[in-house]
């Protein structure tokens, strides 16, 4: 992977699992902390950390596995063990207070641990997410769900990670820029998570992690009053308008700004445009 797009050396963190989990730690200043979704990794943060990290300190970990965390292969990969982590990794690095900026499932995850934490939420940003449960999912996603099928599809062809390169832009990625979200996922062993990612959407009620979710869920009620700014591209497939007008329902006092032409990776379609935004509003915050 090209240096130059990744310039930065993770740190690595050893779970209660005893599985290594490697993160960013860049910075000084007050805390903000990225989470990721899938299949991503630290990576789609690169560039805001590059800006963050001159006025913060910025900590963005890649979840076990994704990026250049360790891909266990009899991990459970729950939502559950998720937010856990993150919970583990800011409680060693001891974070008091931070604010939270979370993508695609890392919604979910992020709005986990801060639901346990609400005290230490200072800010949030919002990036085409969602912390709240669905029926609704894409054609292209359910397919993936499909046992047997669906992990050949996504584990044996790359039929999640690959597709994304192309169907989460509005705007190609460069070849290094693709190669570098790809980069962790080259082969079956490697692609575990995303596979495991997409069969841990909670669906129904008696899926495993529609507790967890549910959970998620009610510690929303905590940050009414908590500034969160929503940033949204207008193009994404999964996490369409419904879910960004459901944020607006429920956060009826966030600010919002709402990008018609840009796709699910917000952060690759407006680089240049969104990072200074999203550090104005961290640093009013």
């Amino acid at each position: 992977m090209d240096d130059r797009l990744y310039p930065f050396s993770p740190k690595k963190f050893v779970t209660k699992s005893g599985h290594t989990l490697s993160y960013l730690d860049e910075g000084q200043g007050p805390v903000v902390v990225m989470v990721h979704g899938n299949p991503t990794w630290s990576f789609y943060y690169r560039n805001l950390t590059a800006l963050l990290k001159k006025n913060f300190r910025v900590i963005v970990p890649d979840h076990l596995g994704c990026g250049l965390s360790d891909k266990p292969q009899d991990y459970p990969y729950r939502l559950h063990d998720h937010i856990e982590n993150l919970e583990d990794l800011l409680a060693d690095l001891q974070v008091k207070e931070t604010s939270l900026v979370v993508h695609d499932w890392g919604g979910a995850i992020g709005l986990g641990y801060g639901g346990r934490h609400p005290k230490a939420i200072t800010s949030l940003v919002i990036l085409n997410t969602a912390a709240f449960p669905s029926s609704k999912i894409p054609l292209r996603i359910s397919l993936c769900r499909i046992p047997i099928l669906g992990e050949l599809l996504v584990r044996g062809l790359n039929g999640f990670a690959w597709p994304a390169t192309f169907m989460a832009v509005s705007k190609p990625m460069s070849p290094e820029v693709k190669k570098g979200f790809l980069a962790p996922y080259g082969n079956w062993h490697d692609r575990i998570a995303t596979h495991r990612f997409v069969k841990d959407i909670p669906m129904e009620q008696s899926h495993i992690s529609w507790s967890t979710l549910v959970q998620v869920e009610e510690g929303l009620a905590h940050f009414k009053d908590t500034p969160m700014f929503i940033l949204w591209g207008g193009k994404d497939f999964c996490f369409n308008d419904y879910y960004f007008n459901q944020w607006r329902k429920r956060f009826p006092k966030a600010a919002y700004k709402y990008f018609d032409d840009a796709g699910h990776y917000l952060l690759e379609d407006k680089h240049g445009e969104i990072e200074p935004l999203i550090a104005e509003f961290l640093k009013r915050s």
